[in-house]
């Protein structure tokens, strides 16, 4: 999608602080970030939200999950643990609409969250 910022980010028209990165996924560091550790995980195809998936989507889901999971340990955040988000619309603090985990470490992290 043209004006999409993760799909720019995903192609490389604008820069990002990359942790991983394969033929279907990004992840890099957040640039306002609330905890210690955050970084983001998107796919490369444009997903609007997670109210969007299907069925089709489980193997993509599975590999961003083990995606997260690799970049914990490789962190050092995996023993302790971590909270991974995926807001959903506007009520849900969407702020760009393409399908993002946000994985948040390195502190306690209050329950339920603000």
């Amino acid at each position: 999608m043209a004006d999409c910022l993760f799909c720019k980010i995903a192609a490389g028209d604008i820069p990002s602080n990359k942790l991983f990165e394969d033929d279907q996924l990004l992840a890099f560091y957040d640039i306002d970030p609330q905890a210690p550790v955050h970084f983001l995980v998107i796919p490369k195809k444009h997903i609007d939200s997670a109210a969007v998936l299907t069925e089709d989507d489980a193997a993509l889901l599975g590999h961003i999950y083990a995606v997260i999971a690799q970049l914990a340990a490789r962190l050092g955040i995996a023993e302790n643990g971590y909270r991974v988000v995926t807001n959903v619309g506007a009520d849900g603090g969407q702020s760009v609409k393409h399908l993002h985990f946000h994985v948040l470490a390195g502190r306690s992290l209050a329950w339920p969250p603000g």
